[in-house]
């Protein structure tokens, strides 16, 4: 028998003007996303009229591609534009001239929502606006272009985590179209005028932007470390045989490459910093490059913890006193005299000395660390916590994980450093890999530390070094009368403020930092009156 639920979708082809309290919305289209509409539509509540040029040609196909169909009425373009308040155009923009063009009176009024995506990145206009110089007394929205054919189907794929963008210069139509995205089981980012049509339309075209550049840099950094290595161990020395390349040898550039790509996650940051010091505001842009730098921090997190993962493995597999003969005990085996060289004698393995685990519990418990941090740049994990728990995680959370990691690099070869001459310190591979992590844990701590911390919050509170006579912002210590025209609103927050709605002073403006007013006077907060300084 079949399921009672879906016998209105798939028995009755009932007529829309028939079903009191559903909304009507018209489909021009029918081609595999106008499909896919139309059957997300019809569940989630909601009539639904398609559009056609040839509308007995399409009925069959329609039918024979699913039951959930045969409550969409099929008819056509012209119809479906009498019958819809709300249609959307699924078509390809170069057919909107050509198809729509004639239904300019027809669709007069009618909030018209444009799904297409055009092939390449830069054009000068975008699809929506195209379609509103089409159909010039409609009111376009442009909407529901990043979502594919396979999430409106997919219920179990489609749901709060996909988020579909709006925009249109008519905020009542984007409303709307809001509450169709979410009765759909959607989320909605309202972008606003028609013109963020460009961006939305130009954003579906990206191919990994935000990860062209780290992946280059890190594959940049990886050969100079690799370069390095082979002239270290192969041309200088002949300190590894060509057969462990592949494991043994290969893990060293990687791991210092790791470590660099973590580094350099959290030195833009750093930068940015030293820029709003010298600049003494921050209201003055960053240079681009550290702008770009500063937007791909996530995908340098990220390629770093990968690159780390693998060095865990690959450590892992290798370790043994053979591989890492300085973490473990040597083996004394004393043959006795009566006892051949010959014979075979049991020897236990060497067990590890202080160096060897505590390498690997620094290291461990960085991994760890890092994974958590990892694990929050999931846009599903980063939504549940807030500004204050994100911001523990990638700021202090993160500064641990850069510390504990040098410390691991250091209790691995700093035994070795005591040893070396100056110049060959700086020869070694692990004093060289932990110089960029240190200069930025340097730079961050000086930065926590005051008077630079001090200074640098004032900045960031809006306080500007070359305004004259501008006062720092300060907290409120007392009661303040504030003699100015505001909104209750913006002030709720402040307890014992009191607001009176005209200036006390007349148009006749005296000197600069002076106070005309009859009134007393008030502490500084930094609100300027028509004539005179509060």
């Amino acid at each position: 028998m079949a399921n009672e639920a879906l016998i209105p979708l798939m028995k009755q082809k009932m007529k829309t003007d028939n079903r009191e309290g559903r909304t009507t919305l018209g489909i021009t289209g029918t081609g595999n996303f106008a499909v896919a509409l139309a059957k997300r539509l019809t569940m989630s509540g909601y009539d639904v009229i398609m559009g056609s040029r040839r509308p007995e040609a399409r009925q069959n196909n329609l039918t024979r591609i699913s039951d959930c169909l045969c409550g969409v009425e099929l008819t056509s373009i012209a119809e479906c534009f009498r019958k819809a308040s709300i249609i959307f155009v699924a078509l390809h923009m170069e057919d909107f001239k050509i198809t729509l063009e004639p239904f300019v009176d027809a669709a007069r009024g009618k909030i018209l929502i444009d799904v297409s995506n055009r092939e390449h990145p830069y054009a000068a206009i975008s699809n929506a606006e195209h379609l509103a110089s089409v159909l010039k007394h409609s009111i376009v929205v442009k909407g529901f272009n990043s979502i594919s054919a396979y999430t409106l189907e997919s219920f179990q794929e489609s749901g709060s985590s996909h988020k579909v963008f709006i925009a249109s210069n008519d905020s009542i139509a984007r409303n709307k179209v809001a509450d169709i995205a979410k009765t759909m089981g959607f989320s909605v980012v309202d972008l606003g005028g028609i013109r963020s049509a460009r961006f939305m339309e130009e954003f579906v075209l990206r191919v990994f932007s935000h990860w062209k550049i780290p992946i280059f840099f890190t594959f940049g950094i990886f050969n100079l470390w690799s370069l390095y290595i082979v002239y270290l161990y192969f041309i200088e020395a002949s300190v590894f045989q060509w057969e462990q390349v592949f494991l043994k040898v290969l893990n060293k550039p990687l791991c210092m490459t790791a470590i660099t790509v973590l580094a350099v996650t959290y030195l833009p940051s750093q930068l940015a910093s030293i820029v709003q010091v010298y600049n003494g505001t921050k209201h003055k842009q960053f240079p681009r490059f550290l702008v770009t730098w500063l937007k791909s921090r996530k995908q340098f997190g990220l390629i770093s913890f990968f690159l780390i993962t693998i060095h865990v493995i690959a450590s892992t597999v290798m370790m043994s006193p053979t591989y890492y003969s300085s973490w473990f005990r040597p083996v004394t085996v004393t043959v006795p005299a009566n006892v051949s060289v010959s014979q075979v004698l049991p020897v236990s393995p060497g067990v590890m000395i202080w160096k060897g685990e505590a390498t690997c519990l620094v290291g461990i418990t960085a991994f760890v660390l890092l994974a958590i941090v990892a694990v929050t740049s999931i846009p599903s994990v980063g939504d549940s916590l807030n500004w204050s728990e994100w911001r523990c995680i990638h700021s202090k959370l993160s500064l641990a994980v850069l510390i504990l990691t040098v410390g691991h690099v250091c209790i691995m070869g700093a035994p070795n450093w005591v040893n070396l001459e100056t110049l060959k310190l700086f020869k070694s591979i692990t004093f060289l890999s932990i110089l960029l992590p240190l200069l930025v844990i340097l730079l961050r701590l000086a930065f926590s530390c005051p008077p630079l911390s001090g200074y640098l919050r004032k900045i960031r509170r809006g306080w500007e070094r070359n305004s004259e006579g501008q006062t720092s912002p300060l907290v409120l210590e007392e009661p303040v009368t504030i003699l100015h025209q505001f909104d209750e609103k913006m002030v709720n927050g402040y307890q014992g403020v009191r607001l009176e709605s005209s200036c006390c002073c007349d148009n006749t403006a005296p000197a600069p930092s002076t106070s005309s007013c009859n009134q007393p006077k008030s502490v500084s907060f930094n609100v300027q009156c028509e004539c005179s300084a509060v």
